[in-house]
């Protein structure tokens, strides 16, 4: 099973800061799982396979946009002050 998260921002400063701000989960996920999240212009890519089952599928979707909401929360506390 495969999905592929496609969110557009309106400048690539925006989405290179949320791409930076949800790629360590790149790197912790476990064996059973690959995610890859790039930048690309003003999109950020967040690719997942796994071959367990859909329920780790949607869990790992479920993580990564609460972490995406978390950081352009985040961003707009910053642009606030």
């Amino acid at each position: 099973m495969e999905a592929k998260i496609i969110l557009e921002y309106k400048t690539s400063k925006i989405a290179l800061a949320i791409a930076h701000a949800i790629s360590p989960d790149n790197f912790s996920a476990p064996s059973n799982l690959f995610i890859k999240t790039i930048r690309k212009n003003t999109q950020v890519l967040t690719e997942m396979k796994t071959k367990e089952k859909l329920s780790t599928l949607i869990a790992t979707i479920d993580d990564l946009l609460f972490c995406v909401s978390t950081a352009e929360r985040t961003l707009q506390v910053i642009k606030e002050k």
